[in-house]
C-alpha cells in the first residue's frame, strides 16, 4: 500500500525530528485517514521537497511525525503549461484533476471567447481558490513534490483567469507554443519538442477556437487550414517564436480530457523515457 502523502508550507522539524500536522492536513490525516501510531507518512512542501517517517502521536484533529532529513526532488523539464478554457460544473473539476496526475506544471484558467462560465471579478476569484484546492488534492494523491500551480500567466494579469491577450503573451514568450485545434495539419506527435525550457499548450472551450481567437493568439492562419484529402499530414513550421496550432487525432475530445490527452503525448516524448 503506498504511504499516504500531505502538504505543509514548511518542513522543518522541531529538535527532537518531530513535525505537526495541523489544521486541514491535520484533521484529514487523524479523523478522514484515522492514522495510527508507527503508520509510514510523507509530508511534502509541493516545492521539491519531502521527509518521511513514522506518526509519533495522534490528536483530536492533528498528528505529529518522527520525521529523518528532507529528500529533494529536482524539478521537471521541460516546464509545461497547460491554457485551459473554464469548463462548465463538474468538468472543471475533472480537467484540473488530469492535468495534475498527468504531470503538468502549471494550469492557466482562461477566459476564452466562447466559454460558457463568466469568471469577473468576484467569481473570478473563487474559481481560482476552487482550481487551486483541487490541484493541491490531486497533487497529494499523485504523490508528486512538485505540486502543480494554477495562476494566472503574468503577475500583472488583470483579473485572476487570463484574457486572450494574456494567454497570446504567454504563447510568443515559450520556447514551444501549441494552440491545440481540430483542423490543424500539425499533428502535435510530429512537434519537435526542446528537452529544457518552457511549452505551452492551449485547450479551447467545448465550441471550439474562432478564427478571430486564433489571429488574437498570434497563431498563423495557414496553420489550421485542413489538407487536401487523402495528402499527407506535412508539419507547418512558423516563424521562430511564434505560435503553431496543432491536432491530437482524428476524434474530437471535451474540453475536459483534451488537455491530460495532450499533455500525456508531450511527456511521453520528453520526461517519460
Amino acid at each position: 500500500m503506498s504511504v499516504p502523502v500531505f502538504w505543509r508550507e514548511s518542513l522543518d522539524a522541531s529538535d527532537d525530528g518531530g513535525l505537526v500536522l495541523d489544521g486541514g492536513e491535520g484533521h484529514h490525516a487523524a479523523v478522514v485517514r484515522r492514522l495510527a501510531v508507527g503508520e509510514q507518512v510523507r509530508v511534502t512542501d509541493g516545492r521539491g521537497s519531502y521527509v518521511e517517517g513514522p506518526v509519533a502521536t495522534v490528536g483530536k484533529g492533528s498528528v505529529s511525525v518522527s520525521v529523518g532529513a528532507p529528500v529533494s526532488v529536482p524539478a521537471p523539464t521541460p516546464r509545461l503549461t497547460v491554457v485551459q478554457a473554464v469548463p462548465k460544473g463538474d468538468r472543471a473539476e475533472l480537467a484540473v484533476q488530469a492535468l495534475v496526475e498527468v504531470g503538468v506544471d502549471r494550469i492557466v484558467p482562461w477566459a476564452s471567447e466562447r466559454s460558457q462560465v463568466r469568471v469577473a471579478g468576484e467569481r473570478g476569484e473563487r474559481l481560482l481558490g476552487k482550481w487551486r484546492a483541487w490541484a493541491l488534492e490531486a497533487g497529494k494523491q499523485a504523490r508528486r513534490s512538485w505540486f502543480c500551480e494554477v495562476a494566472p500567466p503574468l503577475v500583472d494579469c488583470p483579473g485572476v483567469v487570463a484574457s486572450t491577450a494574456a494567454v497570446a503573451t504567454l504563447l510568443a514568450s515559450a520556447h514551444v507554443g501549441l494552440v491545440l485545434h481540430e483542423d490543424a495539419p500539425l499533428a502535435l506527435g510530429a512537434v519537435p519538442l526542446p528537452e529544457r525550457g518552457d511549452v505551452v499548450l492551449v485547450i479551447g472551450p467545448e465550441g471550439g477556437i474562432g478564427a478571430a481567437e486564433l489571429a488574437a493568439l498570434g497563431v498563423p492562419g495557414a496553420s489550421v487550414r485542413p489538407p487536401p484529402p487523402q495528402s499527407p499530414i506535412r508539419a507547418f513550421r512558423t516563424p521562430q517564436g511564434a505560435p503553431s496550432a496543432a491536432r491530437l487525432g482524428d476524434t474530437v475530445l471535451r474540453t475536459s480530457t483534451a488537455g491530460a490527452v495532450a499533455a500525456g503525448v508531450v511527456l511521453a516524448a520528453t520526461r517519460w523515457r
